[in-house]
C-alpha cells in the first residue's frame, strides 16, 4: 500500500487515542447532559473530543467538530481544507450501552470529503480510506503495522435479497417510501440496524447494499463515511437531487441522502 500521509497518520492516532478515552468511561457511571438542540453530550464526548484536537491542532488545519466552538462561515469558507470530526458519534447508544458508537474523522477539501476514518472503540477497529490510498480495516493493535491492514475491494454485485443498512435511533414515513421502491424490483430486503457511523463498516465490507436517511443529520456524523464510500466507488447523494453531498457549508445540517454501494450504484443505472 502506498505509504500513509502524515496527517492521516496523525489521524488514526488522534482516533485510537480518542478511543481509549471514550471506553475508559463507558463502563463508569458517567456524567451527561442535554444541549441545546436536544441532543445528549457527555464525559466521553468531551474527552474524546479533547484527544483529537491536541493531536489535530499541531498539524495547522482548521477544525470543524461537534464539541467545540464553530468558526462563523464567512471566516470558514475561506479554508481550502479542513477536517471535519465527531468525536464520540452515537452518543445515544453510548449512553443504551450498546456499543454501537464511533469516532468520525474526515478530511475535507473544497467541500469534498478525501479522507475518512472510523473508529469503533468497542470493536477496536479502525476503517479508513480515499481515493488516493485506498481502503482498508485494522485492529488497534496494528496501527503501526501496515502489512497486517485488510484492503478492502468494492462488493461485484449486491446482496439477494437487498440488504439496508438503517438506523437504531431514527425512523421516518419517507424511509418507507423508499423501501417500497425497491422492493418491486427486489421483492424482499433485509435489514441491519445500527447506530452511528457504523453502518459503513457494513457498506464497505459488501454486508450492506444502501443507507437511506430521511432525518436530520449534521456534516461530521456522515463526511467521513462518504469519502470512504467514493474511495470504494459507491456515493452518498442527496436524496433530492442526485448530486454528492458537500461539506464546511454555511449550514451545517446534510440535506436528506442515500449511501450506496458501487455495485447498487451501477444496479440502478
Amino acid at each position: 500500500m502506498p505509504q500513509l500521509p502524515l496527517i492521516y497518520q496523525r489521524a488514526i492516532e488522534a482516533a485510537i487515542e480518542a478511543s481509549i478515552a471514550i471506553d475508559q468511561i463507558y463502563n463508569q457511571d458517567f456524567h451527561q447532559v442535554i444541549k441545546q438542540d436536544g441532543s445528549p453530550v457527555t464525559d466521553a464526548d468531551i474527552a474524546a473530543s479533547d484527544c483529537i484536537e491536541k493531536i489535530l491542532q499541531s498539524l495547522g488545519i482548521p477544525i470543524t467538530s461537534e464539541e467545540s466552538d464553530k468558526a462563523p462561515f464567512e471566516q470558514r469558507q475561506s479554508w481550502q481544507q479542513c477536517w471535519c470530526i465527531d468525536p464520540l458519534d452515537g452518543t445515544k447508544e453510548f449512553i443504551k450501552q450498546n456499543g454501537e458508537f464511533a469516532v468520525n474523522i474526515a478530511l475535507i477539501k473544497n467541500g469534498e470529503p478525501i479522507f475518512g476514518l472510523i473508529a469503533s472503540p468497542v470493536q477496536e477497529q479502525v476503517l479508513l480510506g480515499s481515493k488516493e490510498t485506498g481502503v482498508f480495516i485494522f485492529c488497534f493493535q496494528d496501527w503501526q503495522a501496515q502489512e497486517k491492514w485488510i484492503k478492502i475491494t468494492p462488493p461485484l454485485k449486491t446482496n439477494y435479497p437487498l440488504v439496508m443498512a438503517c438506523s437504531r435511533s431514527h425512523h421516518s414515513g419517507a424511509v418507507l417510501q423508499f423501501i417500497n421502491g425497491l422492493k418491486e424490483p427486489n421483492h424482499d430486503i433485509n435489514y441491519i440496524k445500527k447506530g452511528s457511523a457504523l453502518k459503513f463498516f457494513d457498506l464497505a465490507l459488501g454486508k450492506a447494499d444502501v443507507y437511506p436517511r430521511f432525518a436530520p443529520t449534521m456534516e461530521w456524523d456522515i463526511a467521513a463515511g462518504q469519502a470512504i464510500l467514493e474511495a470504494l466507488g459507491g456515493e452518498v447523494v442527496h436524496a433530492e437531487t442526485g448530486e454528492p453531498l458537500r461539506y464546511n457549508k454555511a449550514n451545517l445540517v446534510n440535506p436528506y441522502f442515500i449511501a450506496r454501494t458501487k455495485a447498487m450504484k451501477e444496479s440502478k443505472r
